[in-house]
């Protein structure tokens, strides 16, 4: 861990190595809602993480914030490195993640500007490293020792985080929905018509590009994870709508900024213990 300064500037809050229990992935924009931040950076053996960890404190708790994408939004979904990323969370203590994300929607009754509580993943991406015990292979991966391991996954998502992001949403005043099944894609493209078509078809609810694989290599370190997402279009024309295009994407996600950073706010300050909590074995 190497602080990017030997000492806190004023109001900046001292850096806490080994005692972050909570932690948020996000976009642009999210940084900014701590408060007393300073940045920390984290080696990890597998890389370079999007950017530093920003920690601070939300109503007096300490919270480590990351840039997924990076601050000025530099890495495609298909090369996040998830599993730096995740890591360095790991080693400053987290053990609850909060990761918000924008998805586009596969089902009419599911509109722009809403928010959805995840709360199950159909993984459809290829070639991104989704584990930490990648044992066997001719040149095994750093961390990698030890037997073969099978990542329990029914459900990805710790239901006491859901039930926290939840019930925040609703004590914020939020359009938000319990529960959706959201389809990852590897991107960088949006979906075709057919893909859609299909996705719709199976009863799959939202699509998004980020969500596998930082809920498995969660799982495998042993924390818990959950996941808000803000619907920001109808996926490929859904029901005669307009096709998505980045440009409407961050448009929507620059107006509900706000609305996201107060229920992750909300839920932090209503629900530390709990998202503080020890997990469950490995």
């Amino acid at each position: 861990m190497i602080p990017e300064q030997t000492q806190p500037a004023p109001n900046q809050a001292p850096q806490h190595p080994n005692d972050v229990a909570v932690g948020v992935f996000g976009g642009s924009g999210f940084y900014e809602f701590l408060d007393n931040a300073s940045d920390v950076k984290i080696e990890t053996p597998y890389g370079g993480t999007s950017a530093p960890l920003s920690i601070g404190t939300i109503g007096g708790h300490s919270v480590a914030f990351m840039a997924r994408h990076g601050r000025e939004h530099g890495f495609a979904a298909h090369r996040v490195p998830y599993r730096a990323n995740v890591w360095a969370m790991k080693e400053i203590g987290v053990r609850s993640i909060i990761a918000p994300c924008s998805v586009g929607s596969l089902q009419p009754d599911i509109h722009p500007g809403q928010l959805v509580v995840i709360d199950q993943l159909v993984d459809r991406t290829w070639g991104r490293a989704d584990t930490f015990h990648d044992v066997g292979g001719p040149s095994p991966e750093p961390g990698s020792n030890g037997p073969v391991h099978h990542q329990s996954f029914a459900d990805p998502y710790d239901a006491g985080l859901r039930s926290a992001l939840l019930a925040a949403g609703h004590r914020v005043g939020l359009d938000i929905a319990d529960g959706a099944t959201m389809v990852v894609i590897n991107g960088p493209r949006f979906s075709t018509r057919a893909e859609s078509s299909w996705f719709r078809s199976m009863g799959w609810h939202v699509v998004n590009m980020t969500g596998y694989p930082e809920a498995v290599l969660a799982a495998e370190l042993g924390i818990r994870y959950a996941s808000v997402a803000l619907v920001t279009d109808y996926d490929a024309g859904v029901d005669g709508h307009a096709p998505v295009t980045m440009d409407a994407v961050f448009a929507i996600m620059r107006s509900n900024v706000a609305n996201i950073q107060r229920l992750i706010t909300s839920a932090i300050e209503y629900s530390y213990a709990d998202l503080a909590r020890s997990v469950v074995e490995m």
